[in-house]
């Protein structure tokens, strides 16, 4: 069962862990690349805020964001701006957050996000986990996948192994650490019990989430399978 008020709280000893680190910055640094292709730390900043402000969006019923030319749009206006600026404009849009999802509240309700998606309301806090914890590993700046909380990974491999179930261009596939086993891609059908994809938790989630290439993972039963992107 989710409990929508201990991933709240998750999210901000997250969002406390990502401003000190950031706040170790400069100016200069706000301006190099990050590990994201073709954005700088200022855009992961900058979408972490603007993602806070349409989460809240979504909470209150309205369009996570008016478009995606919006969106992006947003992101180019505030990736250039001074640390300091960045600072307040993450912490005001997280407090904005925290504050949404203190109000009283119908957590069973579905709601919509991006692309037509929806889900339970109360799956919403741990969606800004994952956004917080993702993109804090994105900065490059010494926090690693290693580091995410045990919990925290725990779920989000679960939760992408279940994004990708089903899926056709994915084969049969056993994720498992070694001592809990996650299945997903399509289900087994008569040619065999399909892959089985073996390694530590950190780079099974690099893995599934697009952040690691998998060299690091052993794979039984065939290649290990290439993901859709997310």
């Amino acid at each position: 069962m989710i409990d929508h008020a201990h991933d709240l709280e998750s999210v901000r000893d997250a969002t406390e862990r990502l401003l000190l680190a950031v706040g170790e910055l400069d100016n200069a640094s706000v301006t190099e690349p990050s590990r994201l292709p073709g954005w700088t730390r200022g855009h992961v900043l900058a979408h972490l805020a603007r993602n806070a402000d349409a989460l809240v969006n979504v909470l209150e019923g309205r369009p996570m964001y008016v478009s995606g030319e919006a969106r992006d749009a947003d992101i180019e206006r505030d990736a250039p701006r001074a640390l300091d600026v960045h600072l307040a404009d993450l912490r005001e849009s997280a407090d904005r957050f925290q504050e949404t999802g203190a109000a009283p509240a119908d957590w069973s309700r579905t709601v919509e996000l991006r692309g037509g998606v929806t889900d339970s309301a109360s799956r919403v806090p741990f969606r800004r986990w994952v956004e917080v914890e993702l993109h804090h590993v994105d900065l490059g700046i010494g926090y690693e996948l290693e580091d995410l909380p045990e919990e925290f990974t725990e779920r989000e491999i679960a939760f992408l192994a279940d994004r990708f179930a089903g899926h056709p261009d994915v084969p049969p596939t056993r994720v498992t650490d070694g001592t809990r086993v996650w299945s997903t891609g399509r289900k087994p059908g008569g040619l065999g019990p399909g892959v089985r994809v073996t390694g530590p938790p950190a780079d099974l989630l690099g893995w599934l989430a697009g952040r690691r290439d998998g060299s690091a993972l052993a794979s039984a039963g065939g290649p290990l399978p290439a993901l859709p992107p997310l």
